[in-house]
């Protein structure tokens, strides 16, 4: 296996996208398809697409970042570094759902996979609608 610098391995991970991912666009269209308005990286949380009106915070979790239970995976090198942060990721997104859920908020999440079949997320956004 190839080692990287610290310093290198920091340019890698910082090219990594948060927000406006392609997931996330896809679902946005899908929203916009159905006529549902909505905001961007809202609040103090930065739910990644909410409905202040319905208080309803939808999240697209990508499945390696997320452990998606189908297709998250641990990588087979470095696993010192990944197991860790994988798992903050968890705690810190059950984190926030509890602070959204004792906020009042309904909460929403999108397995990235999910996005490849339309009839799963338009079943998801009539649900949004009710």
């Amino acid at each position: 296996m190839e080692k990287i610098g610290k310093e290198t391995r920091s340019k890698i991970m910082a090219c990594i996208r948060s927000k406006h991912t392609k997931p996330e666009l896809l679902f946005r269209k899908l929203l916009r398809q159905h006529g549902i308005k909505y905001k961007l990286h809202y609040g103090k949380e930065k739910i990644d697409i909410a409905i202040p009106g319905k208080k309803l915070a939808i999240f697209i979790d990508g499945c390696f970042w997320h452990m998606c239970p189908k297709h998250g995976h641990i990588p087979k090198s470095n696993k010192k570094y990944w197991i860790p942060k994988l798992k903050k990721n968890l705690i810190r997104a059950k984190d926030k759902d509890k602070r959204l859920l004792d906020a009042g908020w309904k909460i929403v999440h999108i397995w990235e996979h999910e996005l490849s079949n339309s009839t799963v997320c338009t079943k998801k956004i009539k649900k949004m609608r009710h």
